[in-house]
């Protein structure tokens, strides 16, 4: 996913990317969120997880490393953390091509029950999203299977959460950078 370069509105150290969908819907961004896991922090490894919005509304997700689209990509950035987030934005119009790709796409709430797992945040987000998404996007279903498969297992969700949790921790206190 080849993205121009947007504004940048926030740079930060995050053990959990529900802080980036929730910062997103707030600011109603258009535009992205680059998430660059732990293994890129620490090996300098090329493995980039993206997440665009549209009036904070998530559309399209990209992960370069294993090259997956759609929700893959959000099961890859889902399985890494800490994250270092840079938040973008960035004309709806230099998304377009991207939001034309029917791999890269996602259902709206989506990003919230794999990245986050609020309800809260979930609902809000489906309240926000468009008609049209929300009934075009709840068809293509097929291809969730694999996430659901790993919601479903809460205590792999949970070691993760946690793993990440203390790995951002001190990734920020040893860069003298504050935690969300």
């Amino acid at each position: 996913m080849n993205l121009p370069q947007g504004r940048l509105l926030r740079q930060r150290v995050l053990s959990s990317p529900e802080t980036v969908l929730t910062g997103a819907l707030d600011r109603r961004l258009t535009g992205y969120a680059r998430l660059e896991p732990q293994e890129t922090l620490l090996l300098s490894a090329d493995r980039v997880g993206v997440v665009t919005f549209v009036d904070g509304v998530p559309v399209a997700a990209y992960h370069t490393a294993p090259d997956a689209s759609g929700t893959d990509a959000l099961t890859e950035i889902a399985s890494s953390g800490p994250y270092r987030l840079g938040l973008y934005e960035l004309e709806e119009s230099a998304l377009d091509r991207i939001h034309e790709s029917e791999s890269a796409r996602v259902p709206p709430e989506m990003p919230a029950r794999v990245l986050g797992g609020d309800q809260q945040l979930i609902e809000r987000t489906r309240q926000r999203a468009p008609n049209d998404r929300l009934e075009s996007e709840s068809n293509g279903r097929d291809s969730l299977a694999a996430v659901e498969a790993f919601l479903e297992n809460e205590q792999q969700i949970e070691a993760i959460r946690d793993r990440a949790q203390s790995e951002a921790e001190s990734r920020a206190d040893e860069w003298n950078l504050p935690v969300e």
